[in-house]
């Protein structure tokens, strides 16, 4: 049977853009309304240090989230005291505002909370939130002049729970993306021994048989010149085969493996949290059309945990149909994309139909048939 590398190995590491940034500090839009506060009541000195003060404080929300972003929002990527440091530096900040942006400048605590969600651990972040929110509420009710809506605690409860929620898909995302490389580097390996096991196992015997061959021609060269010449016809013929056969192990790793593919199969969806209901025999399935199998298990599954957002997948074989379903959130646009493009192609050349569409559960189904 033909062998190919793991889907897996065919994922580059990408690092991160270097405009993420951006998706933070679009969120500062919401200090427009201290900013309004302090251009509005301020003038002279007082003005110009309200403006800075205001955008030092944002300089250090994009900046720490800067830092969490290289540290891959690890909590335990640096010590708790420098964490904690500077939480209090952006709180020292938004405590200076309310002298000039009075408490408008209680925006910031949102700000405050869900960094501490991001950059402390799950409980301390948690009473980071609460005693911000405890704080607002109260000084809210005693600091004369300022309202009692609670709507600044209620923005801080908000804030926090999206971005407890955010952490929680890093969190899954960067689990996934470190078992996918756990996986590929396994799976290199593993593909590294069978490889040499399956040079060893073709060019072992042959080259014995060679070097055997081409020292009895070398002893019968002189005594009998027409049995050394077989014998180097034979030498010659024998290291022909031995090339052509590891031409043919070398050719293998250009075309997919069907037992290959449902091995990788299950393994990427258990990674994704994906319940895999997949046949456990391919034996009724033609070799001719295992290949355009493999492939239709590729782009299927690779949608399924990409876009799908589904608990359970499904694949289904016969004799001359594949089928890949899930419960997910249904086919959407996602009809027409460049892997469904290449597949139909690929089934074009055989006189096979891909269909595409929902499925019973409800999700996306793709579906491959060979023939009439």
């Amino acid at each position: 049977m033909k062998r190919t590398l793991p889907a897996a190995l065919a994922a580059e590491d990408r690092p991160p853009s270097r405009w993420g940034w951006l998706a933070v500090a679009v969120w500062l839009v919401y200090l427009a309304q201290p900013l309004s506060e302090i251009w509005q009541t301020q003038h002279g000195i007082t003005r110009l240090l309200g403006l800075l003060n205001l955008a030092a404080f944002g300089v250090s929300y994009v900046g720490f989230f800067g830092i969490l972003r290289w540290q891959e929002f690890r909590p335990s990527a640096s010590p708790l005291w420098q964490r904690l440091g500077y939480l209090a530096v952006m709180l020292g900040l938004a405590l200076l505002l309310t002298l000039t942006a009075g408490e408008t400048a209680l925006t910031c605590m949102v700000y405050i909370a869900a960094t501490a969600v991001l950059s402390l651990s799950l409980r301390l972040g948690v009473l980071v939130v609460l005693l911000l929110l405890g704080g607002v509420e109260l000084s809210m009710r005693v600091v004369p002049g300022w309202s009692d809506d609670s709507s600044y605690g209620f923005a801080i409860f908000l804030g926090g729970v999206a971005v407890l929620a955010m952490r929680r898909a890093i969190q899954r995302g960067s689990e996934l993306d470190r078992a996918r490389k756990d996986m590929a580097e396994l799976a290199v390996q593993e593909e590294r021994n069978r490889f040499a096991r399956d040079l060893h196992d073709i060019l072992g015997h042959s080259l014995t048989v060679i070097t055997v061959k081409a020292e009895l021609a070398g002893r019968l060269i002189q005594v009998n010149p027409e049995k050394a010449a077989a014998e180097v016809a034979d030498v010659e013929s024998l290291a022909r085969a031995a090339l052509g056969d590891v031409r043919a192990a070398v050719a293998g790793y250009r075309e997919l493996s069907l037992a290959g593919e449902l091995v990788s199969a299950r393994t990427a969806l258990q990674a994704a949290e994906i319940k895999a209901d997949l046949p456990t025999t391919m034996d009724e399935v033609p070799e001719e059309n295992r290949e355009l199998f493999a492939w239709v298990i590729r782009e299927g599954v690779t949608n399924v945990i990409r876009h799908s957002g589904a608990k359970r997948c499904t694949i289904k074989l016969s004799a001359r149909q594949i089928e890949v379903r899930d419960d997910g959130k249904g086919p959407g646009g996602s009809t027409s994309g460049h892997g469904l493009m290449g597949l139909r192609e690929r089934a074009d050349q055989v006189g096979a139909a891909v269909q595409v569409g929902q499925s019973p559960e409800g999700g996306f189904r793709l579906a491959v048939k060979v023939g009439p």
